[in-house]
């Protein structure tokens, strides 16, 4: 998500480098490159207007520090008025202490509600705890109410149907009352859409609101829609009163107009993000981290929670004791894909690495389907030998070999790059490991991801061998802004002590 206004940016910011001094006139052409991007994004012509202004006053006023890279104080700059356009920080839903709490999910019909309520429903169960029952009311589209339950039954969550009514007002009275006797603390009522918006589904849905007082009404819009998604927000919170946004199809739009839009049109912030097909792929809305992979500088602390959500801890631990005592086999390293797999595609992981991390290279989709593919290709390699050949590959010959490349549908070329990546990661493990490298966090992600990672990629020492990219240890010119924020501080109480 965000690609071309990400594109965009960079490549603005980028002609900052290099100057001595920054003028009016380096910033002011920067800040007509920077609003153009907006505007080609999608983002509302007031709220480009505004951010840019912003961004403007505070690069004009900033003090250029000694030691401080001038168009690292801009690039901080445009980080914090980003974050802030989105929101500021994370909005997380809120919860009282009632039973049941209940979260009214509304908008326009094909927006994607009905899946975002199982979605949601799935993320609130693993994430915070919560029981969650779900109840549609949509008995205007066919077969709406069966597809709600379709989607509760593949996110294991219960489901209230009613079937012997079509009111809306009587299937959410019977939902609350049973919510209430059997102990589900949390009540998502998929609400009716419509094509259009128009004033007898407002009614209805302020009804309903009365009827539940709900701790929140998410408004579902498609992102890859733009304006025309912020336009209707801003239609149903005139009438209904909104709490927060999830917008829908985020990993498909490469402008990011609504959700840069939203939150500074109807003041009410993005809570979710769509970001795949699959019930577990949405997201809690966070500005700042969006921001940083607006700006190239990774986000690796979604990353670490993608890691520790999805791969088991001591099966980590383990795999790294055998890395780091030179135990690690091919079996483990089957192991390791299979991990590495459990977090989503190539691509979708290199937008959370800092891109002095990568070298700046970006994974195309086709290029992330190409390493999908080389996994399989390597996992069936390994299924093909026996637990032996597994456990020790020195005694896989020539004509082991052969019978494996015959097992697995490759060739006996495959099988030789297999082994070569396999003993070129060992290597570098063990360069890591004598180097002391491998320590807190980094330790336990390495054990889990950085054989698959480093091999899939084509590995070598490089752990970004075949993209081209620098290796993990290298420093680009870019910082985090957490960093930049730091190194202003610390430079601002020296200059109060002298």
């Amino acid at each position: 998500m965000f690609e071309s206004l990400s594109d965009k940016l960079k490549r603005s910011l980028k002609n900052l480098r290099g100057q001595g001094k920054l003028t009016p006139e380096h910033v002011d052409a920067a800040l007509r490159e920077i609003r153009m991007a907006l505007l080609e994004a999608d983002v509302n012509y007031k709220v480009a207007k505004d951010f840019v202004e912003a961004v403007r006053v505070k690069a004009e006023g900033q003090e250029v520090w000694q030691d401080l890279k001038p168009h690292e104080q801009v690039v901080k700059i445009v980080y914090d008025e980003l974050a802030e356009l989105m929101g500021g920080t994370s909005s997380r839903l809120v919860f009282t202490k009632a039973i049941p709490n209940v979260v009214m999910i509304v908008g326009l019909q094909g927006s994607g509600k009905t899946t975002s309520t199982g979605k949601i429903s799935r993320w609130l169960a693993d994430n915070q705890e919560r029981k969650p029952l779900l109840v549609s009311v949509d008995v205007y589209r066919p077969a709406a109410r069966e597809q709600l339950k379709v989607v509760a039954n593949a996110v294991n969550v219960a489901v209230y149907e009613a079937k012997e009514t079509n009111d809306p007002m009587t299937i959410v009275r019977g939902a609350v009352k049973y919510a209430t006797e059997m102990g589900f603390d949390t009540l998502m009522i998929d609400t009716a859409g419509r094509l259009h918006i128009d004033d007898e589904l407002m009614v209805e849905l302020e009804q309903i609101k009365a009827e539940t007082k709900p701790v929140e009404v998410l408004f579902v819009a498609d992102a890859m829609t733009g304006q025309d998604a912020v336009r209707s927000a801003e239609a149903f919170h005139e009438r209904v009163g909104i709490t927060g946004v999830v917008l829908t199809k985020m990993d498909g739009d490469a402008r990011g107009g609504a959700a840069l839009s939203i939150k500074q049109v109807i003041g009410q912030p993005v809570k979710f993000v769509g970001v795949g097909e699959k019930y577990d792929a949405i997201e809690p809305f966070y500005p700042d981290r969006v921001a940083q992979r607006i700006l190239g500088m990774g986000d690796v602390l979604s990353l670490i929670e993608e890691v520790q959500g999805k791969i088991d801890e001591k099966d980590a631990q383990e795999q790294l004791r055998k890395m780091t005592s030179n135990q690690f086999t091919l079996e483990d390293f089957r192991n390791q894909l299979g991990q590495f797999k459990k977090l989503g595609s190539m691509s979708k992981l290199m937008k959370m690495l800092p891109e002095q991390m990568t070298g700046g290279i970006q994974i195309s989709d086709e290029q992330s389907a190409e390493v999908d593919q080389q996994m399989r290709k390597t996992e069936a390699i390994i299924d093909s030998m026996t637990k032996l050949e597994r456990n020790n590959y020195k005694v896989i010959d020539a004509s082991r070999k052969t019978r494996i490349a015959g097992g697995s549908g490759s060739t006996i070329a495959d099988v030789n790059q297999l082994i070569r990546q396999y003993e070129q990661m060992r290597k570098m493990m063990a360069q890591m490991n004598r180097g002391g490298l491998l320590g807190g966090l980094g330790k336990k992600m390495m054990g889990g991801l950085a054989g698959g990672l480093g091999n899939m990629l084509g590995g070598g020492s490089n752990p970004m061998g075949m993209l081209g990219g620098g290796s993990a240890m290298d420093h680009g010119d870019d910082e985090s802004a957490d960093s930049l924020s730091k190194r202003i501080k610390k430079k601002k109480r020296h200059k109060k002590r002298k």
